[in-house]
């Protein structure tokens, strides 16, 4: 365990092998990590991967269980507004932005469903 992870609670790592278990997921359906945990003023994006030509931002969620509505319905409107605005803040790095969408990973339990073009604009 590195030093910072000594200093996350139960569960940020909980969160964070959800975000593990996710990419994964991803990467055998044939996507390309390009960033972890993007943070700017007023949003983060869990992860940014690259499926062939399109940039995908993808909000990871995890919950013991599907009580009250499970992971995915977790995502309130104002946390789409703030994925939404990190991903402008991220494509401005960009001359011509690439084709992009915003999935959802959502881990209930032991169960993950994959939802793409969960939120847009």
């Amino acid at each position: 365990m590195g030093l910072l992870a000594a200093f996350r609670t139960a569960k940020q790592r909980e969160g964070d092998a959800a975000e593990e278990r996710a990419l994964r997921y991803l990467e055998q359906q044939g996507m390309q990590l390009v960033e972890r945990n993007f943070r700017c003023k007023g949003g983060e994006i869990d992860l940014i991967v690259q499926s062939g030509p399109t940039l995908v931002f993808v909000e990871v969620r995890k919950r013991a269980d599907t009580r009250y509505g499970g992971a995915a319905a977790s995502i309130t409107p104002r946390k789409q507004g703030r994925i939404l605005l990190a991903a402008q803040v991220f494509l401005q790095r960009y001359r011509q932005p690439p084709p992009c969408r915003v999935d959802v990973v959502a881990v209930d339990g032991d169960s993950l469903r994959w939802l793409p073009n969960a939120i847009e604009a």
